[in-house]
């Protein structure tokens, strides 16, 4: 009974792992067929495809600068190349200098750590992106969450309100000091078409600038009536006192503990939740079908009953807002401090939020893996530069170029998809060699003469000895004369 059991268990699974590969149902498509014909299936396979292809090429820099590199052997190009693909669980050179690798928890606490302020800044890109908007200004509203949120961090007492408190209430008003920066560009798409492009970039610098400003005026008041900038350490006059010094941070949740020595806390898990938020708002309510519909054809949805112009600015807001809340998790670690007189660029998580949102397509989740995967390689690329005698330059453009070829994920997808230029080239090159193996079998036909039956008849006796003909009829009649005589005889 029990084995009849097992073979009926074997039995059933051997048939759904054939259902598979191969359909016994006519009509209906083998299971892994059904499965890659699915978008998401394609957008997965298409975000390796782009990884892949930005580490075989950074590969190739590493070996290629190796070869015109004086103090760097061929031999440590190999050493480069495993180091950037264990990245976090690089643990060093032994005695003998052989790299060693296993789990270094402070390296994978720093890699969640960076990956957090990341994860929002591709969220803001990829919920604008969700609904028809490109937001270019993750930077400008990255810094005035920034600016607010360490205001109100660095101003109220521990004292009289728990640290918890005076976190949280940082954390929304920076959010809303986003919103109101978002929603500028929003205002101007929705009631004046101004493409959101130009006036993101436009809002970046004047961010830029009036962050500067805004402190520039509590560091003239000098080390006795300054309360932001830090004097008290004389080399960072530039910088803003830390959040850890007024007993402001952002809670641990234990990882502090558990990834004891580096720099991560539970930034990391509040932003996963304000991930699987904005999923649910995105997937399961009508606000997040308005917004999308609105992304896809504004005039549509306008002629629907939705408030076009509302839901424009509102998506630009809350991406702001998204954008804001990754410099609060950022700047209210407890390591960090802010640098408020650097007026000549812009926040790097701003821009780094756009190949995360490009890598994860636009997916609230897909975006913390992306993140994380941003964060691995960057530090991967550090740890070369501390393990081989790299130009720093060199390690930066290896991260830089899977970052950027990471992008290309869009392109992966329409070659698989069969859609794109690319696929049309392919397309075009198969059918060139189908036409000319037609074309030669057509040539090859042309070249047998077509006979008719009279014709057919006459080319076979042409092509007979009459001698050999003779002989084979004399042969012939004799053996029937033979035969009917043995008949006779019997």
């Amino acid at each position: 009974m029990a084995n009849d059991k097992t073979k009926q268990i074997l039995s059933d699974v051997g048939h759904k792992l054939k259902s598979l590969f191969v359909s016994d149902t006519p009509g209906v498509e083998p299971g892994f067929k059904k499965l890659w014909e699915k978008d998401g299936t394609k957008n997965l396979a298409s975000t390796f495809l782009a990884i892949a292809f930005g580490l075989i090429i950074s590969f190739f820099v590493i070996l290629f600068t190796a070869i015109g590199s004086d103090t760097m052997p061929v031999s440590d190009a190999g050493g480069a190349i495993r180091i950037l693909l264990g990245s976090v669980f690089y643990e060093g050179k032994n005695a003998s200098g052989e790299l060693t690798f296993g789990f270094n928890k402070i390296l994978f606490g720093n890699m969640l750590f960076r990956a957090t302020p990341l994860i929002m800044t591709g969220l803001s890109v990829a919920f604008a992106y969700k609904t028809g908007l490109f937001n270019i200004g993750a930077s400008g509203q990255f810094l005035m969450g920034a600016m607010v949120s360490l205001l109100i961090g660095l101003s109220i007492p521990t004292s009289s309100i728990p640290g918890w408190l005076v976190w949280l209430i940082a954390l929304i008003c920076g959010m809303a000091a986003g919103f109101v920066w978002g929603c500028v560009p929003g205002l101007f798409k929705a009631f004046f078409n101004v493409n959101e492009v130009i006036t993101c970039i436009m809002c970046n610098w004047i961010g830029l600038y009036i962050v500067s400003w805004i402190f520039g005026i509590d560091k003239a008041k000098g080390v006795e009536g300054a309360q932001f900038v830090n004097f008290t350490e004389g080399t960072k006059s530039n910088f803003l006192y830390k959040t850890a010094s007024r007993g402001v941070t952002n809670p641990s949740f234990g990882l502090d503990k558990l990834f004891e020595g580096s720099q991560v806390d539970g930034g990391i898990i509040v932003a996963i939740l304000i991930a699987i938020i904005v999923m649910i708002i995105m997937s399961k309510t009508v606000f997040g079908y308005e917004l999308k519909a609105t992304g896809n054809n504004r005039y549509a949805a306008k002629y629907a009953g939705i408030k076009d112009k509302r839901n424009i600015i509102l998506a630009m807001g809350i991406s702001g807002a998204l954008a804001a809340a990754g410099a609060v998790l950022l700047y209210f670690n407890r390591t960090q401090e802010f640098n408020y007189s650097n007026d000549t660029s812009l926040p790097a998580e701003g821009f780094n939020g756009i190949p995360v949102a490009l890598l994860a397509y636009s997916n609230p989740i897909g975006a913390i893996f992306s993140a994380i995967f941003m964060a691995y390689v960057n530090i991967g690329g550090e740890q070369i530069k501390g393990a081989f005698a790299i130009n720093s330059h060199i390690s930066d453009l290896i991260v830089a170029i899977i970052v950027y070829l990471s992008a290309f994920s869009l392109m992966f997808k329409d070659i698989l998809a069969g859609r794109g230029l690319i696929a049309k080239m392919v397309r075009g090159i198969i059918a060139k060699k189908k036409n000319a193996i037609s074309e030669s079998e057509s040539i090859a036909q042309e070249d047998i003469p077509i006979l008719d039956e009279n014709q057919d008849e006459n080319l076979i006796l042409s092509d007979v000895d009459p001698d050999e003909t003779e002989e084979s009829v004399i042969e012939t009649e004799s053996e029937n004369e033979e035969g009917k005589v043995n008949e006779e005889e019997e």
